[in-house]
């Protein structure tokens, strides 16, 4: 497995989360912490209280990625991941988005599109030259040697989440 992390690699790496009405700045922040631990918090965080609710942005760039990839080799999501994270592809750049109550459990998950989860999301915006090839590589698994795989193949997710099965 080739151990990737975004870093020195030519990919140039946004992440962040929006923090709106009763969002707990402590729980948002263990659930960023959970995918992306170089996360930088701000030191101002105000917590939500009776007619102040939050209302923050929390950005980071070109933060390491790699025990997010890390988690996606270990929950065995990987052509999953290469479908939501190729997704929103337009020429050198992708857009996608994590669920933050999942990464609370420790658990990577993607929303499908249009879709805001309980709890928020965290979104991570990629760019390169060569991003597919990042994706690709970031991705990989030996089952791609028996069956290959692309963003956007026949294969891929359909738009509502379900698996597309082939013979």
């Amino acid at each position: 497995m080739i151990k990737l992390n975004g870093i020195n690699e030519g990919v140039s790496i946004l992440i962040e989360t929006h923090l709106e009405g009763a969002d707990d700045p402590n729980k948002v922040a263990d659930a960023v912490h959970a995918l992306f631990p170089a996360f930088p918090l701000p030191k101002d965080a105000n917590h939500p209280s009776f007619q102040r609710a939050s209302n923050a942005v929390w950005t980071a760039q070109d933060l390491p990625i790699d025990h997010f990839l890390a988690m996606l080799h270990t929950q065995r999501i990987l052509d999953t991941a290469l479908d939501a994270m190729g997704r929103n592809h337009e020429g050198k750049s992708t857009q996608f988005s994590l669920s933050r109550q999942a990464a609370l459990a420790a658990k990577v998950a993607f929303p499908l599109p249009g879709e805001v989860p309980l709890g928020g999301v965290i979104t991570v915006k990629l760019s390169s030259p060569n991003l597919l090839d990042w994706l690709h590589a970031a991705t990989w698994h030996k089952g791609r040697d028996h069956v290959p795989r692309t963003i956007n193949d026949e294969r891929a997710m359909a738009k509502d989440g379900e698996a597309n099965t082939w013979v």
